[in-house]
């Protein structure tokens, strides 16, 4: 029992980085706990505490049904990669450990911990700033940013792609720090900054001139002209006051993209920048034009300076309402009920990835995307949504029986199967339906 506290409280501080040296040192890799995957209980828990005291506080919902899906879409299609292989920035910090460190840290020792700790937000810092600088790589980090609300779902609204280059910023720290050392304080940066993902928290004192809070946090999220490009840091304001990229909250914040996209298709949420990139530069017939549509910032146009400017920004008035368009009330609990036992699906496979065939494994991860895809196209009320949700139930109801899909408890199989029948049942008449309105329109 008191091993179970003890392991709890380890949990729960890990959110806040507020685990100590000794309980969070370790002489190998292996050794580290998955602090991220440990902390879903406390995420969810966090979330719905959030949920209550907005509703207490303002009599209204803190996040709507289509963007909380959407943005725990996005980081569960984050996390995937790491079914078929080790995340890319420790891959990468143990090579250039094993063949190119100088120094040997002990990694034991108080000191290397602490200083690993300012190194891993350091490079935080860089990887953040460099991400909004450079066009190519706010495709990936812009949509963490594609959120029109601010909560602590959008926290969890993580890109697949931008590990694939973040890792380059670390790779100082592997000339002296052992891989152990960062793969502890890599998560523990990560998992700090869920929490400042809210509106509920104001202000915190002489906190706020160390620490990076959602007060400083809100300000990296706005559109607003003074909130551009500002606030990068991660568990430290500190780099943000150093570097000159500082701002306080003044004005109402207004959150998202400068040009919101108005979509809650997780896909398209992922890659549509790339598409736009890629417009862009085809533009332009000078060669190093359309290269330096990939490199400079994402609002430079030739004859402009190297991070562009805000001129052909819309103007932000303080009266924008976040985009939510209506839909049924039968639609949303069939949206919850599918993505609930999608998540089942996905706890499962990273509970078992060590065991499940690499057949299933691939197979179950292609059916996570299809169905965080469909239920996109659902919520967007797009009329591919019929087809597609019919492909899903058919394949979900195969999944059920062969019995790589398993409820919550056994005492829920039958209702389970049930529900996926009628919701089959469902698209197949919506399909038809969708289809005579066309020949009617056509005739």
């Amino acid at each position: 029992m008191a091993a179970d506290v003890a392991a709890a409280s380890r949990g729960f501080r890990s959110v806040f980085s507020l685990l100590t040296p000794n309980e969070s040192s370790f002489q190998t890799v292996d050794e580290v706990p998955k602090y991220v995957q440990q902390a879903t209980p406390y995420f969810v828990g966090l979330m719905l505490l959030e949920l209550l005291v907005g509703v207490l506080r303002t009599g209204g919902s803190v996040v709507t049904l289509s963007d909380g899906v959407t943005s725990i879409s996005a980081g569960m299609i984050s996390r995937l990669p790491l079914l078929l292989f080790r995340g890319c920035e420790l891959t990468a910090y143990v090579y250039v450990w094993d063949h190119f460190h100088l120094m040997d840290l002990p990694w034991d020792s108080a000191w290397t911990w602490w200083i690993t700790l300012l190194g891993v937000d350091l490079g935080y810092y860089w990887v953040h700033r460099c991400s909004h600088e450079v066009a190519l790589l706010w495709a990936a980090h812009q949509v963490h940013h594609s959120s029109e609300y601010y909560n602590l779902t959008t926290a969890l609204r993580q890109s697949v792609a931008q590990q694939f280059s973040s890792w380059i910023f670390y790779l100082p720290l592997a000339l002296a720090v052992p891989p152990s050392v960062f793969a502890v304080h890599i998560q523990l940066n990560l998992l700090y900054q869920f929490w400042i993902h809210t509106e509920l928290i104001s202000d915190l004192g002489p906190l706020e001139w160390i620490f990076n809070t959602p007060k400083h946090h809100r300000v990296h999220h706005g559109r607003n002209i003074y909130c551009l490009d500002k606030n990068y840091g991660g568990i430290l304001i500190i780099w943000d006051r150093l570097f000159g990229t500082f701002a306080p909250e003044s004005d109402k914040v207004i959150y998202g993209l400068v040009f919101p996209i108005r979509t809650f298709e997780t896909l398209h949420v992922q890659f549509h920048y790339y598409s736009h990139l890629w417009k862009r530069s085809r533009r332009y017939r000078n060669v190093s034009d359309k290269i330096l549509t990939f490199i400079n910032g994402p609002s430079w146009k030739p004859g402009k300076r190297r991070l562009g400017d805000y001129q052909d920004n819309p103007k932000v008035t303080l009266k924008e309402v976040p985009h939510n368009p209506s839909w049924s009330l039968l639609l949303h609990v069939y949206v919850a009920v599918h993505f609930l036992l999608v998540l089942r699906i996905y706890h499962g496979l990273f509970g078992n990835q060590m065991v499940l065939p690499q057949g299933t494994v691939v197979a179950l991860t292609a059916h996570v995307l299809l169905t965080l895809t469909a239920l996109g196209y659902v919520i967007d009320q797009r009329p591919w949504a019929p087809f597609l949700e019919t492909i899903r139930c058919v394949v979900l109801m195969i999944l059920l029986r062969l019995g790589h899909v398993t409820p919550v408890l056994p005492s829920l199989a039958a209702p389970t199967q049930a529900f996926v029948s009628l919701s089959l049942i469902y698209w197949i008449l919506q399909g038809f339906s969708q289809r005579l309105r066309i020949n009617n329109k056509s005739d």
